[in-house]
C-alpha cells in the first residue's frame, strides 16, 4: 500500500491530473456512497480539446477560467490509472492531502480504492 486514508460513506475524494495532450490541468470530484463505490460528481477543466468530452453530466457552466460539468453520477469501483510524476497532481480525501504523483512510482499502474477497515475506537 503506497498511501491510505480514512474514509467515509459520503467522503469526496479529488483528483487532479495534467491532461497528456492537451496539458490542462482536469479536476474529478467523486463521492463515496454506500456500496465504497467512487461516484464521479464532477469534472473541471480550463478548456476543450482531444479527450475532452464536449457534453458529460446534466449541468454545465464557466466559473473563474474553469468549465464545470456536473452531475455526472458515474460509478467506479475503482480508479485505475498509469501514474506520471508529473501529470498525477494531487488526491485528496475531505479537503485532506492523501498523496502526489511525484511520491508515487513513475510509470506504475495504480489503483484507487475504498475497503472496509478495522474499526479503532479508543476511550
Amino acid at each position: 500500500m503506497l498511501a491510505e486514508a480514512p474514509a467515509r460513506v459520503g467522503g469526496r475524494v479529488f483528483f487532479g491530473w495534467i491532461h497528456s495532450l492537451e496539458l490542462i490541468p482536469w479536476g474529478e470530484y467523486y463521492h463515496i456512497d454506500e456500496n465504497l463505490s467512487l461516484i464521479l460528481d464532477a469534472i473541471t477543466f480550463p478548456a476543450f480539446g482531444a479527450g475532452i468530452p464536449e457534453n458529460k453530466g446534466k449541468v454545465c457552466y464557466v466559473r473563474d477560467g474553469l468549465i464545470y460539468m456536473e452531475g455526472i453520477g458515474q460509478k467506479f469501483d475503482e480508479l485505475a490509472w498509469l501514474n506520471s510524476h508529473t501529470a498525477t497532481q494531487e488526491i485528496t480525501l475531505d479537503e485532506m492531502f492523501v498523496a502526489r504523483g511525484a511520491a508515487l512510482p513513475h510509470h506504475a499502474r495504480l489503483r484507487l480504492v475504498v475497503e472496509r477497515g478495522e474499526v479503532n475506537e479508543s476511550r
